[in-house]
């Protein structure tokens, strides 16, 4: 009953905030014109002087190409706003007292976080389905249907994705004691995460390879990438219980 009626603060927040809406409306943006833009691009590209003869070395737009970038678009601004509007998370209350008011109510601290995260969940799982609704059907207008249970995988690999992100920023806004500390801590564990991906081998195993899975079953491929799955489930776990532990022992 706690737990609810903290998580209903904080979806109420989200709400007023218009971070919902921000992040609805960047989401569903980048939604509609992936597919847009694999359509037309080679039409624009004539536009420019010599257009033409650059335009006849570009292969024509398949739907391979919608859904390529419709995961660079989302998967990049989702990640970006994952950390932008998760790092103030706590570090924005600490600094205003309100977390000290809120954890005197009788409110557990991990309660507190829990719904933190269970509001930021929920706010990007809603967004990233009317986001890959838009895709779906804006591709299927343009280049044909795709799979629907395939395209639903690829789009809960990337909440996945941006799930790892949002609780490892909220980590950083706990330890740290400013929204702008957390944000730059964040981008590093983003760095690092981003570095190690590029080693050969130890990339299959680290979340940015969930992209690269979800692109493949759209694309009717059998390989499967279940460690980078569970890898990223345990930094999601393992942030949070980080988090819950160094909360406790904060004074605010």
């Amino acid at each position: 009953m706690i737990f609810l009626a903290s998580f209903r603060k904080e979806w109420l927040e989200q709400w007023r905030t218009y971070r919902l809406l921000m992040l609805g409306v960047v989401l569903v943006v980048f939604g509609l014109l992936s597919p847009l833009i694999a359509k037309y691009t080679p039409e624009l590209i004539k536009l420019i002087p010599n257009g033409e003869s650059i335009a006849q070395l570009i292969p024509a737009p398949t739907v391979k190409d919608a859904v390529t970038q419709y995961i660079k678009n989302v998967g990049q601004f989702g990640i970006i706003l994952s950390l932008l509007l998760t790092m103030g998370a706590i570090a924005q209350e600490k600094d205003k007292g309100t977390a000290a008011m809120m954890v005197v109510k009788p409110l557990p601290r991990v309660t507190f976080l829990v719904a933190k995260f269970a509001a930021m969940a929920l706010m990007f799982a809603v967004t990233i389905a009317i986001a890959g609704a838009a895709c779906y059907y804006y591709t299927w207008l343009l280049f044909g249907a795709l799979d629907i249970l395939r395209w639903m995988a690829l789009n809960g690999l990337m909440l996945v994705l941006m799930l790892v992100y949002i609780a490892l920023t909220l980590f950083c806004s706990v330890v740290t004691k400013s929204q702008a500390a957390a944000g730059g801590l964040a981008l590093c564990f983003l760095f690092i995460l981003g570095l190690a991906g590029s080693i050969p081998g130890l990339g299959e195993y680290l979340p940015g390879q969930l992209l690269a899975w979800g692109e493949g079953l759209v694309a009717g491929k059998a390989e499967v990438f279940w460690p980078a799955l569970w890898v990223s489930v345990g930094i999601i776990v393992v942030a949070l219980i980080g988090s819950s532990l160094i909360f406790e022992r904060q004074e605010l």
